[in-house]
Formats: C-alpha cells, sequence, structure tokens
C-alpha cells in the first residue's frame, strides 16, 4: 500500500517530510517518477493532470492539498468510485479572515490611494468609510465564508451572507437562492466572493450581477479567477458603477504580464496569496484520512461530488 504524490509546479519535498514525520516507514511515491501503479490506494494533489487517476486500479481516495477541490472535481475521468477529500484547518480559516479584513480596511480606509499619491509627493487627504455605515456582502458561507463574516462583523462591519441554501448564521443576515440574491446585492457596498468553483457559479460575477450592486460598490474575490467575467468587471469600474476591486485569484496564473489588470489603477492584485496551505499544519488530518481508509471507516471532510465541493 503507497501514497502518491501529485503536485506539478508545487514543490513536493515539504510535503513528503511532513508526511514521512508523521508517520515513519510510509511508502511515498511522487510523481512523475516511476512507481507500481497497482501499489496506489491514495493520492495526495495539486492540480494533477488529467485523466492520470483511470489508470491506478486500486485508487480508493484522492486528497486536496487545499480547502479547494475544483482541480479535481473537474476531471471527467476520475472513476467514480473514488472518495475525494478537502482540506479543513484551522490556520488556513484565520488567514483568509486577516487578509479579508485587510482588503477590506484598505478600501475603506483608502490606504491605496495614499500609496499612489506618494509617487507624486502629494499631501491629500481623502475621505474614508467607517465600519459601522458599510455593509460587506459575502457569496458563499461555507467555512470560510463564515469565518470571514465573524471577522468582519467583529471589527464593526455589517454583514450579509448568501448561500444555494438557507443557512442560519449569528454573525450574519443571511439570504439564499435565486430569490435572496438581487435584495442581498442591493445592499452590499463590498461584495466578497468565497463561493466553490462548480459549473454553477462559474462566471457568477458578471455584468448582470454587478448592475445589482449599489453604486461605487468595491468587488473582492477570494475563491477562483473562474468565478470572474474580467471583461465584465473592466466595464464597470470604467463606468464608474463599480469604484474597483481586490482580485487574489485569477483564470490564468501568474497573471500574464499583458494583462489589463495590471495597468488598471483601481485593481488591486495579490498573487493568490489570501490562505496558503501549510504542510506541517495540514499533514496530520491527511494521515488520519489514510488511517480511516486503511481501516474502512468513514472519511472525515468528504467531498460531495453531485454538488462540487
Amino acid at each position: 500500500m503507497s501514497l502518491l504524490i501529485v503536485c506539478p509546479g508545487k514543490e513536493p519535498q515539504p510535503w513528503v517530510e511532513a508526511l514521512k514525520e508523521k508517520k515513519p516507514g510510509l511508502n511515498i511515491f511522487v510523481y512523475p517518477e516511476d512507481h507500481n501503479k497497482e501499489e496506489v490506494e491514495f493520492a495526495l494533489v495539486w492540480n494533477h493532470p488529467r485523466g492520470l487517476f483511470k489508470n491506478y486500479p486500486n485508487l480508493k481516495v484522492v486528497a486536496s492539498m487545499g480547502a479547494g477541490v475544483d482541480h479535481i472535481t473537474s476531471d471527467k475521468e476520475l472513476p467514480e468510485h473514488i472518495t475525494i477529500t478537502k482540506v479543513v484547518d484551522d490556520q488556513l480559516t484565520k488567514d483568509m479572515g486577516d487578509f479579508v479584513l485587510s482588503l477590506v480596511m484598505n478600501h475603506t480606509r483608502k490606504l491605496t490611494v495614499y500609496q499612489a499619491q506618494k509617487k507624486d509627493k502629494s499631501w491629500d487627504r481623502t475621505p474614508y468609510q467607517r465600519p459601522h455605515n458599510v455593509t460587506v456582502g459575502i457569496m458563499g458561507v461555507g467555512v470560510l465564508g463564515s469565518a470571514v463574516g465573524e471577522k468582519l462583523s467583529g471589527n464593526g462591519f455589517n454583514v450579509l451572507g448568501w448561500a444555494k441554501s438557507e443557512k442560519d448564521k449569528k454573525d450574519m443576515n443571511t439570504y439564499c437562492g435565486e430569490d435572496g440574491l438581487e435584495e442581498f446585492l442591493s445592499k452590499s457596498n463590498i461584495l466578497i466572493c468565497l463561493l466553490p468553483l462548480t459549473p454553477k457559479t462559474e462566471n457568477i460575477l458578471n455584468g448582470d450581477l454587478f448592475e445589482k450592486l449599489p453604486k461605487g460598490a468595491y468587488v473582492i474575490n477570494v475563491a477562483r479567477g473562474e468565478h470572474l467575467v474580467e471583461h465584465d468587471l473592466l466595464e464597470m469600474i470604467g463606468s464608474r458603477h463599480l469604484s474597483g476591486a481586490a482580485l487574489d485569484v485569477f483564470r490564468e496564473e501568474p497573471l500574464p504580464e499583458r494583462h489589463p489588470f495590471w495597468e488598471n489603477p483601481e485593481i488591486l492584485i495579490t498573487p493568490h496569496t489570501a490562505s496558503v496551505t501549510s504542510a506541517i499544519s495540514v499533514v496530520p488530518q491527511i494521515i488520519e484520512n489514510y488511517e480511516h481508509m486503511k481501516e474502512e471507516r468513514l472519511l472525515k471532510n468528504v467531498v460531495q461530488r453531485e454538488k462540487g465541493y
């Protein structure tokens, strides 16, 4: 029985070391090194080549290295019997809350404006917004969205949440489904996307949705680049319906040098750094699920394929 690591473009060695420290003697293969495919029952992955796992006859579990699983669920050739798991990690959750709070505060206190003024040595105060006068709408109120809502609410912001199905959250008023979306958007001065990426949420951040936001609203995307229709965002900022955006995720990463986002002063760009998985922090739950698989016990953090998360 062996564990396979597949993470093209990502350094696998920290994961190998953390796994071996937690479980000495564990047989680990790292793709694409030569290995016996029949021995592999558990795979730890990030952005694996499409169709790879149809060649592993005894594979039972494919575990994501991070909270996102669209890189797995989008593989149409992944055998149906394979269980998919995701990471739920307190440190990742805290990191996301801290990061989003920083973006919101940066926008409301106009820090990016002052950074731009520095180039011209301009001493010019600009009005700022106080938290109690700002309503933040969070699309997606799962583990990460709920934590972000709690963080923002704790810092004085009015917080709304929106999800596909009804949720009961103590730190925010929530809306659900298509019926609740328009009212949710109409009240959101700042819109945060933390939705899972599924066929239904792809391209959800589009011109029609932006039109329903108040004039001057600000958009933050820390979910997936495929949620955003990029041309629509540029048009809405150009027309001043949106005041700007903070983007941590993109359809193509790294963001190409000639992409128009780079030249737009109203768009803050960060390199997919909101919440970065630590092998040392995450490996204990990977090993726990590995042991559960061996003992034929229920796994933790299992993804529901029909939902995509």
